[in-house]
């Protein structure tokens, strides 16, 4: 186990669906509840229905210590449960876990507090539970409440506190109380913006102090920017466990077919009519590199091939809407405003169209790119593609980006870097 944290082997958790009626001694009774009972009689055989789900099914892998891993999959995949047979709040149903190490966690709204007691009280009753003494939580008591911001509420029992009052009290008992290992759920949508840009700069300092954590999260650009690797879970087993960004790329090209690239050999079966159809749509770093995941400091190639058989009086031209994760539009782009579209010789023949959006312009994300070949007036579209492709904008918060050195999440639909002047225009 030396430089293990975590160790997880054939490791299951099920669960009963529905429950078992109680034997009773009387026979009307007993007959009763046969009928009710999953047990069918068959030819005088009981047949039972597998009245059993497992959450968790032959989980395995190792976490090295001061590691930052990241937790993915859709609902229901396990994610959750898998962090609380970890913290030992569920007993597994088969397999061994084995945890080096001082373990806090923060997995449900008011997870190990205790609801009579005050704000104050659950404090010290935490640290007693991850073994600390009373003078150790003393010394980080102050750094907790400035932390949570429920100064004003401290003396008041925690069941009367709001959800996200709970959560932050929680994160910051758990983050401040010097756990080796700290397991994360994805509790943190509870909380206010400006909280969860604190929580997630909060999760960055202790990863980068050596700590070991488990972050379970849908965002992916969070999972990115804070976590070396990732483990994908799937119908509660291991569907793959890797570097970050290889994991979120496999998650994201299951879920909504990510692909920087789509092309269309055969004309009869493209996207288009007897004015235009579409050959290829693609995006890839100027630089070279992967088209499905691209570094946001780079810039950008967009480039459509569409085969033109126009006739000489009309002028095709191209149309590029980029959509972020949330459906907001973040630009709609035009050809026709070149001047090489204009200067191009009109008729039949095959068009190439690129255009170059540089780096740091883009927030980090995914983003989709529907494209159109259309003429007008009046407007008319002839090679459509919508959700032509798919990609991912990586920001690994090193420095010479756009965010700087700031790790929160960045509001905004683009990220763009601008000049800046900054001058002493007087001194003290």
């Amino acid at each position: 186990m030396s430089g293990i944290a975590i160790s997880a082997a054939g490791l299951g958790k099920r669960y009963r669906i529905g429950t078992r009626p109680q034997v009773s001694g009387r026979l009307t009774e007993s007959l009763s509840n046969a009928m009710k009972s999953p047990l069918t009689v068959i030819t005088g055989r009981k047949r039972e229905a597998d009245p059993w789900f497992w959450a968790l099914k032959d989980v395995s892998f190792e976490v090295d210590s001061g590691s930052v891993v990241g937790v993915i999959g859709r609902n229901g995949s396990g994610k959750s449960t898998l962090l609380k047979v970890l913290s030992r709040i569920t007993e597994p149903s088969a397999g061994i876990v084995r945890i080096q190490g001082r373990l806090g966690s923060l997995l449900e709204v008011g997870t190990g507090f205790h609801p009579e007691l005050t704000g104050r009280e659950n404090v010290f009753l935490s640290g007693a539970v991850l073994g600390m003494r009373r003078m150790e939580i003393t010394r980080r008591f102050d750094e907790i409440v400035e932390f949570a911001g429920i100064s004003t509420f401290l003396d008041t029992p925690v069941k009367r506190y709001s959800s996200g009052m709970q959560v932050r009290l929680g994160f910051a008992v758990a983050a401040h109380l010097d756990p080796e290992i700290l397991l994360i759920d994805e509790v943190l949508a509870v909380g206010d913006v400006e909280f969860q840009r604190r929580c997630l700069g909060k999760m960055s300092e202790l990863g980068q102090g050596g700590r070991t954590i488990l972050f379970v999260s849908h965002s992916m650009p969070a999972i990115q920017r804070l976590c070396a690797q990732a483990l994908l879970l799937d119908g509660g087993r291991v569907a793959s466990f890797g570097t970050a960004s290889d994991v979120v790329s496999q998650y994201l090209g299951t879920e909504t077919g990510l692909t920087g690239e789509r092309r269309w050999d055969d004309r009869s079966a493209a996207p288009g009519d007897a004015i235009a159809t579409l050959k290829s749509v693609r995006v890839a770093p100027a630089g070279g590199g992967s088209s499905e995941e691209i570094d946001i400091r780079e810039a950008i190639d967009i480039e459509v091939e569409y085969w033109n058989t126009a006739p000489t009086n009309v002028r095709p031209l191209l149309n590029v809407d980029a959509f972020n994760d949330d459906g907001v539009c973040i630009f709609a782009l035009t050809d026709q405003v070149s001047e090489s579209w204009r200067s191009l010789r009109p008729g039949p023949g095959l068009v190439r169209s690129v255009c170059r959006v540089p780096g740091n312009f883009f927030a980090e994300g995914r983003v989709t790119l529907n494209v159109a070949v259309v003429t007008h007036p009046p407007l008319l579209g002839h090679a459509v593609e919508l959700n032509a492709v798919v990609f991912q904008i990586v920001d690994r918060s090193e420095g010479d980006g756009s965010r700087g050195s700031f790790v929160g999440p960045w509001p905004g639909v683009i990220r763009p870097m601008l000049d800046w002047k900054v001058e002493k225009t007087a001194s003290d």
